[in-house]
């Protein structure tokens, strides 16, 4: 297949599904992984797909849907969200935010005996039936792509809630320390969740580092705990560290 063809029928089957790993690609296209990501790469650079870690997006979608992100990364993720759940001790209530790298922690969490609150309707869903684990799930408007509630409604039944810890996942990371999110319907209910609780840990893996978002969830003064890859670059975590922030690398 001419190369200007193959170029045709990625950007096809991308806008068609919205997002498509790289793998998929390029087992679909019957090309090795270095040549579907150099099509990709020259693709995005017409304008005519999104280039992002580990894929394409069609243009115009403003994130990665669920099913896509918690497809990348995942040995990473799971050594993270391993560190995570030794912050945790038996009774102790715990609020989990979207996001795969959380939905590690969830799994890892089921059948402890703790209370968890959430608004991750992946996390519910691992955990509906995980006894003794007692599970309060967070009501609101249902984002489908996302498997999550936001709204007033989520950020309202947050506000009545209190937790000793909150496991905050985030889209991108400024050098700055600026934690950051895509979506402001989130921001709203992830500043709720830091809220109401004692303790804010937050897990990103390493391509979170700057990551995207333009909407601020919080400063690097108030996180209490970052856990992180090993492969992160240092100069992103300086911030945390001149603010006391706990750094764990896995």
């Amino acid at each position: 297949m001419l190369p200007a063809r193959r170029r045709d029928e990625i950007a096809s089957m991308v806008t068609r599904r919205g997002s498509v790993p790289l793998a998929e690609i390029a087992a679909e296209i019957g090309v090795s992984e270095a040549t579907a990501r150099r099509d990709v790469d020259q693709l995005a650079a017409e304008g005519r797909i999104a280039r992002v870690y580990g894929g394409a997006l069609a243009l115009g979608t403003v994130e990665e849907p669920f099913a896509f992100s918690d497809s990348t990364d995942r040995p990473q993720k799971t050594k993270i969200a391993r560190a995570a759940a030794d912050l945790v001790s038996d009774g102790d209530v715990v609020i989990l935010d979207i996001g795969s790298t959380v939905l590690e922690l969830a799994r890892l969490l089921s059948g402890r005996a703790i209370t968890v609150i959430t608004s991750n309707l992946a996390a519910y869903e691992v955990l509906r039936d995980a006894a003794p684990t007692e599970l309060v799930l967070i009501g609101g408007s249902v984002r489908r792509n996302y498997l999550s509630t936001v709204g007033f409604l989520a950020e309202n039944a947050m506000a009545q809630l209190h937790a000793d810890t909150v496991f905050l996942g985030t889209s991108g990371i400024a050098v700055t320390g600026v934690v950051r999110d895509t979506t402001p319907v989130e921001v709203a209910v992830k500043k709720q969740m830091i809220a109401s609780s004692d303790k804010v840990v937050l897990l990103a893996a390493e391509r979170k580092f700057p990551g995207t978002g333009m909407s601020v969830i919080c400063e690097a003064s108030d996180v209490d705990v970052v856990v992180t890859s090993k492969v992160t670059d240092p100069a992103y975590l300086v911030p945390f560290e001149r603010k006391g922030v706990r750094v764990i690398t896995v």
